[in-house]
């Protein structure tokens, strides 16, 4: 074959040079830090400013003044009748994510009615409710169920828990824990001391000792206050409380009895294996 060149083509030269990297232009390198850095301006605003808009936002110490405010709001609400703080329940091991432990906070307040009126207390409470609560009533596979929202995401319900029993609960959900919780200091008043040991002593039961006091914020100022006493076992026959009871008695049931003594709610709850006296001084 010839080495000529055939006239007209051009020989081979090789793959063409690379044209050359002239990087991201000047304004799109300034564009991009001045978005990251608005970003994080806009971040840091939002988390110091805005109201958490999920439960697991607040910790268990910032929930826990709003359920002591809820349960004043229920006993308030509850008014006149048989009734006495439950213990503030503080409840460990939930998860708040799969990689974070949390714990709830529960509150509340028992209330004895006669058998049959468990729904008539359940719909009179949600009416007293703050209007902001939504509190209503709906029937239920295992009965009547009061729910409301107290704000700061405590939920609050109420519920039969047996014949003429309803207990009302304002519960935090799992929460993170953001210090050890530790329930307020509340001491048995002496006029309520007064009333468990003299219902005692009218049951033929010893005077109480180790007396637990229990409490909550009322709607207009003041506490709500329960001083509950262990006495002895279960069953025991109440009449002999009868002759305590100033007019008429609040509650009269082989299990429960309730009356008045001054401004206290007087109440002996028999329906568990341990006779519990209580005596409880409601809002102003």
């Amino acid at each position: 074959m010839s080495g000529a060149v055939q006239a007209g083509w051009a020989p081979p030269s090789g793959p063409p040079e690379p044209a050359p990297d002239r990087g991201w232009p000047r304004w799109l390198l300034v564009a991009t830090v001045l978005w990251a850095v608005l970003l994080g301006v806009l971040t840091w605003w939002s988390v110091r400013t805005d109201p958490p808009t999920v439960r697991e936002q607040r910790t268990l110490g910032q929930a826990a003044p709003v359920v002591d405010r809820a349960v004043g709001e229920l006993v308030a609400a509850i008014g006149d009748g048989a009734w006495a703080l439950a213990g503030t329940r503080y409840e460990p091991g939930c998860r708040v994510t799969p990689m974070a432990a949390g714990a709830a906070l529960i509150g509340g307040v028992t209330v004895f009615v006669p058998e049959g009126g468990e729904r008539v207390l359940l719909e009179r409470v949600a009416d007293r409710l703050p209007a902001g609560w939504r509190a209503g009533v709906r029937a239920g596979s295992e009965g009547p169920r009061l729910r409301a929202d107290a704000g700061e995401f405590v939920a609050v319900e109420g519920r039969t828990a047996g014949a003429g029993r309803v207990e009302f609960e304002a519960d935090t959900g799992c929460r993170p824990v953001d210090r050890p919780y530790a329930t307020p200091p509340s001491t048995a008043g002496d006029a309520s001391l007064a009333a468990v040991a003299e219902a005692a002593r009218a049951l033929g039961r010893p005077a109480p000792t180790d007396p637990e006091g229990r409490s909550a914020s009322c709607p207009a100022g003041g506490r709500a206050t329960t001083t509950l006493v262990t006495a002895g076992p279960a069953p025991v026959d109440l009449a002999g409380l009868r002759s305590l009871a100033a007019g008429v008695a609040l509650l009269d049931t082989p299990e429960v009895y309730a009356y008045r003594r001054g401004p206290l709610v007087v109440l002996a709850d028999a329906t568990g294996t341990e006779l519990r006296l209580t005596a409880s001084a409601s809002c102003p």
